[in-house]
């Protein structure tokens, strides 16, 4: 919804999932309401902000969607009944109120039961991904591509095709059944978590980050954890959220850079942002059980607490990273925590422990661990190897502030400096 009034696009990335949940309940086909919800919100897009909100917002996305779907059914004689029934119910007045006996249909909020659907294991978490933002966040299809730097079309089409495995595979409307949330709570953690990450750092492009995306997974994950207050790693997962997305603002330079974690100005960090994240994980890790999101978060609070990069408590961060590795079999975690206790114990303990991700199946190749291994080596004194490390980094990023910033090391390097 760019280029409207922020107001506008708020309240219709909130209204967006209960909207699409109203036409799924009522016309049993998913694929073709999300469809029409789409094109409500570009039209409200358009003209509440020269027109006012309607009195109703909800009601008037159900109904002009409900239009829009009507338009798709005439078109299919097969469904000539159902487009008569729906017509017979539409309120004339787009800014009137809904008949009483859909009031209760057009109120309900069916945000978490789209969520879920959206993250259905049916999906890849590429397709699930676009298909939440879309559904959910109420981003367009346009606007994700930009997201993700692909054409409009591309989406478009990924979008589409996601719908269809959830038509074909007839996935009903409904939340999982207690036996199952669990696990697709899990996948839908995993999508918020995978939405921020891309925000956080970009996968590609010339920006380091996209706030856009970050904020959007963040509001995702503060409705999740209010749909499900008792799960603490939906809790974990916000606070995680949170406590990262507060230095944003100090991760760049004036001309875009990347600045990393030691040098940021801490002055320009979120502190409410990190007050609300730190009470939010002080809170649910004694409610257990404990999972990674919320180790990561532990994690991450310990940084933000830290008044100067000097002071942080290594100590307790290795520890930490300890105890994620041993819930998460992840490399990435494990170059994380090689190099904690390079902090801890000196740069020679942690190259010692990535020598041993320097093999097939695990990191060998993989930018994130020349990057790495290159700043422990430069720290260790070991010149050559830390410039050809930082070039290797370099040559693999696809990020283009990060391979500035990895290719700056390697020149100063080069240089003497």
């Amino acid at each position: 919804m760019t280029g409207t009034d922020p107001r506008v696009d708020d309240l219709l990335r909130e209204l967006a999932p209960r909207v699409v949940g109203v036409l799924t309940r009522r016309h049993g086909d998913f694929y073709a309401a999300e469809d029409a919800v789409q094109e409500a919100l570009i039209a409200a897009a358009a003209q509440w902000p020269e027109q006012g909100l309607p009195d109703h917002p909800q009601a008037w996305l159900v109904t002009v969607a409900s239009r829009r779907l009507t338009e798709q059914v005439r078109s299919e004689a097969a469904r000539r009944r159902r487009e008569e029934a729906v017509a017979t119910r539409e309120p004339e007045d787009r800014r009137a109120a809904p008949p009483a006996d859909e009031d209760a249909a057009a109120d309900r909020d069916d945000s978490l039961t789209v969520l879920f659907l959206c993250c259905h294991p049916v999906l890849s978490p590429s397709a699930a991904v676009a298909l939440t933002l879309r559904s959910v966040g109420g981003l367009t299809t346009g606007e994700i591509a930009r997201a993700f730097l692909v054409p409009e079309a591309t989406m478009g089409q990924r979008i589409s095709r996601a719908k269809q495995r959830i038509r074909s595979s007839g996935v009903p409307f409904r939340m999982p059944a207690a036996d199952e949330l669990p696990r697709r709570l899990a996948l839908v953690l995993h999508v918020l978590y995978l939405v921020f990450n891309e925000g956080y750092a970009s996968s590609a492009g010339p920006a380091l980050q996209r706030v856009d995306l970050s904020q959007e997974a963040v509001r995702l994950a503060r409705a999740l954890h209010r749909a499900v207050p008792d799960s603490s790693e939906a809790a974990g997962l916000l606070a995680l959220m949170l406590l990262t997305h507060a230095r944003s603002a100090a991760r760049t330079g004036p001309d875009g850079g990347l600045v990393p974690l030691a040098e940021q100005d801490r002055s320009r960090w979120d502190f409410a942002a990190i007050a609300e994240g730190t009470a939010l994980i002080t809170a649910t890790l004694p409610r257990g059980p404990v999972g990674p999101y919320q180790v990561q978060a532990a994690i991450a609070a310990v940084h933000d607490e830290a008044a100067t990069a000097e002071s942080t408590d290594w100590p307790q961060i290795l520890a930490l990273y300890g105890v994620l590795e041993r819930l998460s079999d992840n490399p990435v975690v494990s170059l994380n925590r090689a190099v904690a206790a390079a902090m801890v114990h000196g740069p020679h303990v942690g190259l010692e422990l990535l020598a041993a991700l320097d093999t097939p199946g695990r990191l060998a190749g993989h930018q994130r661990l020349y990057a790495a291994r290159a700043h422990l080596e430069e720290t260790a004194g070991d010149r050559q190897a830390a410039l050809a490390d930082y070039r290797a980094a370099a040559e693999r990023a696809t990020n283009l502030p990060e391979r500035h910033y990895l290719s700056l090391r390697a020149a100063r390097l080069a240089s003497g400096g």
